[in-house]
């Protein structure tokens, strides 16, 4: 039944998609209403300029151009989308796992605590709705390097999904369950790896996967912000090239990356899954 189903939502799925590049297709090669030429026009002779979002005929063409050499390097902007991505990942990966490190740990205090909870609560609401972007002209500021300043940026804006969900994931284990670990005699540390842990596994992982996907929308602005390198570099460079085909196809790969991560996650989640 659910191979059914599966079958049935990817023909859907391609049916869909066929019908959306279709129409944007011929939509991209219809004619366009004329209009009447400026009087500076007519006199100067020149034509009237058309912009037109490119066809995804175009677009095909350049991700089979791009992908066919992903890792060229010819210059400090003229990199491929591969080295690009490389550089976005990296940044990504090095501040969410900074992130982790600390709301893992954090977020087992305050969960354990309600006196630690009760003290950071009201740090946690101040900064938590702050946007990371904010933090990139204090970052830079400080630390003087835009490299680590994105890198700074991810870390502040992974860390906060992290936290709440460790910290509530932490709180919501049964407490018969940790009754069962005092009656053995367990340490505080043997039970927070061997009961509590376990429990508040899938919780935890939620906040992982939150906290990855808005790292990776937050590494394109800061990106376009600080240049340089990277895949939100990429699509700024490519659109002040006036390059729409290269926008387009870098902001589909922008999803595809995204949605690996994501995949990812989740099958990590999956395996920590658990039946009460």
């Amino acid at each position: 039944m659910l191979r059914s189903l599966n079958a049935r939502a990817t023909v859907v799925s391609l049916l869909f998609l066929a019908v959306l590049l279709g129409l944007w297709e011929i939509n991209s090669h219809a004619p366009a209403a004329s209009s009447a030429k400026s009087e500076y026009e007519l006199l100067m002779g020149g034509a009237e300029q058309e912009t037109r979002v490119p066809p995804p005929s175009a677009v095909i063409e350049r991700a089979v151009e791009e992908l066919s050499d992903p890792f060229y390097d010819a210059g400090p902007n003229d990199k491929g989308i591969g080295i690009q991505l490389a550089y976005s990942i990296y940044r990504v990966l090095s501040g969410y796992f900074m992130a982790a490190l600390v709301a893992i740990l954090c977020g087992f205090l305050i969960g354990m605590s309600p006196l630690m909870y009760k003290s950071l609560n009201p740090y946690i609401q101040v900064l938590r709705p702050i946007s990371p972007l904010a933090w990139m002209p204090l970052a830079l500021f400080i630390i003087k390097d835009s490299e680590a300043s994105a890198i700074f940026v991810i870390f502040i804006c992974s860390i906060w999904p992290m936290l709440i969900n460790t910290a509530f994931g932490v709180a919501s284990v049964r407490k018969d369950w940790v009754n069962v670990a005092r009656t053995h005699e367990l340490s505080p540390w043997r039970t927070a790896f061997t009961v509590i842990l376990p429990a508040a596994a899938p919780t935890i992982l939620t906040g992982m996967r939150i906290s990855i996907g808005i790292a990776w929308l937050v590494i394109v602005a800061a990106e376009m912000l600080v240049g340089g390198t990277g895949i939100g570099y990429y699509v700024w460079n490519e659109w002040n090239n006036l390059d729409l085909t290269s926008v387009i196809f870098s902001i589909l790969m922008i999803g595809v990356v995204g949605m690996l991560l994501d995949m990812a996650l989740s099958a990590v989640t999956r395996l920590v899954r658990y039946q009460e």
